[in-house]
């Protein structure tokens, strides 16, 4: 294969993933319309249920919140302005994929990924190591599991 027909496949692909995970994300939690107080008031209810199940003391708990709020912060930069969802539909609206702005999309993700995920990283690594070892399996055993917390 060229490797201009590779990069735009690669591209293409990567476009629609992210779009794709967006939209998903967006629409399976109902969050689309959700004001940012009610955000907020979820991520307060998720961090003392995690603060229950892992018995979490005062600084874990507040590297917990940290952790939220950088988690959040990336999810609003990733998502943009305006609706991911729009923005994906309107590259197939012409008579052919608009390539160019397909590109764009998946720079602009990538760019904000990448700035953000040190800070995301730095966040995450902060909790865990806070983490004391039977702590951190619980952690663990949760990641196993998937999304369900079976106590």
């Amino acid at each position: 294969m060229k490797r201009w027909f590779k990069r735009s496949l690669f591209g293409i692909a990567g476009a629609a993933l992210v779009a794709g995970s967006l939209a998903g994300c967006g629409h399976r939690h109902g969050w689309s319309n959700a004001s940012e107080q009610d955000r907020a008031e979820f991520r307060a209810r998720m961090v003392e249920r995690v603060s229950g199940k892992l018995e979490l003391d005062v600084s874990q708990k507040q590297k917990l919140t940290v952790l939220t709020e950088k988690l959040q912060a990336q999810r609003a930069a990733l998502r943009g302005g305006g609706d991911p969802r729009a923005e994906f539909r309107s590259l197939f609206a012409g008579a052919k994929l608009d390539q160019e702005r397909a590109k764009k999309l998946v720079e602009d993700k990538t760019a904000a990924v990448q700035a953000g995920s040190p800070e995301v990283i730095a966040a995450a690594a902060d909790f865990f190591d806070s983490l004391n070892p039977a702590q951190q399996q619980k952690v663990r055993d949760f990641m196993d599991r998937g999304r369900r917390w079976r106590g």
